[in-house]
């Protein structure tokens, strides 16, 4: 990777269900055996999404595995809410667009960053059945064109 990270788990569901408007880059308040499972890959952002409460950002609904090799009383939930660490002007941005209709935040990715775990967020606003049957048809379009260029 020439950024210098590693990707740990894609949201990929997100951006076919959701407009991405703009995107931003969170630290993520985690404990020991949340790191060590994320280093596994046992992520899930697929159910996952984004509120804000009280001047901070929380990421809920986001499924990471308990950890195989950790004794269960040290475990943590897997389901637990976890703190965004975002600067002040971005969590002021974001309280700004999410409070106008239909916006809302997703997560698109996770990844390791020299060493530290990052979740890209994304203020989206729900797309509705046409404009995904317009994704499709512009992707098949794309594939069509790209063949005959082979061809031709």
């Amino acid at each position: 990777m020439d950024d210098g990270y590693k990707l740990v788990s894609d949201n990929r569901q997100a951006r076919f269900l959701y407009e991405i408007l703009d995107t931003y880059e969170a630290g993520i308040v985690l404990q020991g055996t949340e790191v060590k499972s994320i280093r596994a890959g046992k992520v899930n952002l697929r159910d996952g999404f984004a509120r804000v409460r009280d001047g901070e950002v929380w990421l809920m609904n986001v499924h990471i595995s308990p950890h195989d090799t950790t004794n269960t009383h040290y475990n943590h939930d897997p389901r637990r809410n976890r703190k965004l660490l975002l600067h002040k002007e971005e969590i002021r941005k974001l309280i700004g667009k999410v409070e106008q209709k239909g916006l809302t935040l997703v997560p698109l990715r996770m990844k390791l960053k020299k060493g530290r775990v990052k979740v890209d967020i994304a203020i989206a606003r729900g797309k509705k059945l046409h404009d995904k049957r317009e994704d499709l048809k512009q992707k098949q379009d794309k594939r069509d064109m790209e063949r005959a260029m082979k061809r031709g």
